[in-house]
């Protein structure tokens, strides 16, 4: 334990190799000058003397007391072990103190022939108790700090990985949902269209999945890449509707590096065909633009005479994915004539800090 550095660190909360040599001299000179101040009542010669009794005693202690503190420490690791642990670690304390005094003496007095007096050293034992329990609430004081460090970033790390979690399961979500919208759209299109473009159609849909495949697992991607996809589905749907489904692009340059959930765009153009009427007499106009560093989906509200059965997906699951990535939430309008959902176009700095970060 005293070579080993990474098991000091371990047990210790930091390397205490120069904290103990420094300590040691301190708490004998202490010692030393509070019982006998050799260095003023007796010669250099004989107060080095005198002084190395209070370094043997010194010396002895801590040792024995780190050894004591680092078992405890090992059988009683937790926070809610803090107060048994302290409380053995007290009487640990004053036990070795006593017990070294009393050998320690045993020792010196066979060597000089003195006469050992339990009842005058016990005058003596009471400030070494009170000055060695304070030398080791320095260890304590550490070691908390450093297991309270550790367990608010453990705490951190365990948040994000739950955040992280949910993102996956909505990522996901939104998967099955576009390929149960697009399964029905190519049913559609088999029964009222050539085998040629049910052909074409699903070559495209293969794009499309290609497209999701690639984005992999992020949690933002950006506006440039989402407006591609977007534009490759409505291509898709332009198959079915023809002239009836008209999309209005107004983006700027500036906007396409900024960034957006995957597949939010996608998730609102599908629920637009999917709850409105689009024919030739009532054609479906869908605007997308960008104002306020927010990307706006719009819509005229023609609702369809047979309800359409809904996953209930789309919407919520933007929602909560922006929830969970940044402080900034979506906006959804409904007037009675147009349905408007914003989007805020997002920088990576904007993401919320789900990782551990314990500076404070």
């Amino acid at each position: 334990m005293l070579i080993n550095k990474k098991k000091r660190i371990k047990y210790l909360g930091f390397d205490d190799f120069w904290f103990i040599i420094i300590g040691i001299l301190i708490l004998s000179f202490i010692t030393d000058y509070l019982f006998s101040n050799s260095f003023v009542r007796l010669p250099f010669d004989k107060a080095i003397i005198s002084w190395s009794v209070s370094l043997f005693f010194s010396t002895c202690d801590w040792f024995i007391i780190r050894a004591i503190m680092i078992l405890l420490r090992k059988r009683l690791p937790d926070f809610k072990d803090n107060s048994k642990r302290i409380f053995l670690f007290f009487i640990a304390i004053v036990s070795t103190v006593f017990l070294v005094d009393v050998f320690g003496n045993m020792v010196l007095s066979f060597i000089w022939g003195l006469n050992y007096n339990p009842l005058s050293r016990a005058k003596i034992l009471v400030p070494v108790i009170l000055i060695s329990t304070m030398t080791m609430a320095i260890y304590e004081a550490i070691y908390f700090y450093v297991r309270l460090k550790k367990s608010i970033r453990d705490e951190e790390q365990a948040k994000q990985m739950i955040v992280q979690a949910q993102l996956d399961t909505l990522r996901n979500q939104a998967q099955p949902h576009f390929l149960f919208n697009t399964l029905n759209t190519l049913r559609d299109i088999i029964d009222q269209n050539s085998k040629e473009d049910a052909k074409e159609f699903v070559d495209k849909l293969a794009d499309v999945y290609r497209f999701i495949l690639e984005s992999g697992n992020a949690n933002l991607t950006l506006l440039r890449n989402e407006l591609k996809f977007a534009r490759s589905y409505i291509h898709i749907q332009s198959e079915r509707f023809g002239e009836n489904l008209t999309v209005h692009w107004d983006i700027p340059e500036a906007s396409l590096n900024m960034m957006i959930v995957p597949m939010s765009l996608q998730l609102l153009l599908e629920n637009a065909i999917k709850h409105n009427v689009i024919s030739k007499s009532k054609p479906l106009i869908i605007s997308v633009k960008v104002e306020n560093n927010s990307l706006y989906i719009t819509n005229k509200i023609q609702p369809k005479s047979t309800k359409v059965p809904s996953t209930k997906v789309g919407l919520k699951n933007i929602e909560k994915r922006y929830g969970l990535i940044s402080n900034e939430p979506i906006e959804i309008k409904n007037d009675g004539n147009h349905f408007i959902v914003s989007l805020p176009l997002l920088k990576s700095s904007d993401q919320k800090n789900n990782y551990a970060d314990t500076d404070y």
